[in-house]
């Protein structure tokens, strides 16, 4: 499994972002590989987004972003929010540590 997480800071209008956010995670989750996924909103901040998408591995998210359904959706996601993505795998144990 792999974490998805994308900080979203909207410099547009909110109720556009709000809405093409919609439809880019009815996109995503109907992708195969893909788990679950989480829109938080930062506290006292109407303007900062987090998502959080789990994905079976790394080749379903992938697969999924080239599809050109994602990259039309995301362009228009893009055009109202400066993004701050990566893909994170889970760290075990002592790992985190060393």
């Amino acid at each position: 499994m792999v974490t998805f997480v994308n900080k979203l800071s909207v410099h547009g209008d909110l109720r556009r972002f709000l809405a093409a956010r919609n439809r880019l995670t009815r996109f995503l989750s109907a992708q195969p590989g893909c788990v679950s996924h989480q829109t938080l909103r930062l506290v006292g901040a109407a303007d900062v987004f987090v998502e959080l998408s789990v994905w079976k591995d790394a080749d379903a998210h992938r697969a999924a972003v080239a599809e050109d359904g994602y990259r039309r959706l995301s362009e228009e996601l893009a055009e109202l929010a400066a993004p701050e993505p990566g893909l994170y795998e889970a760290v075990a144990g002592e790992a985190a540590v060393a």
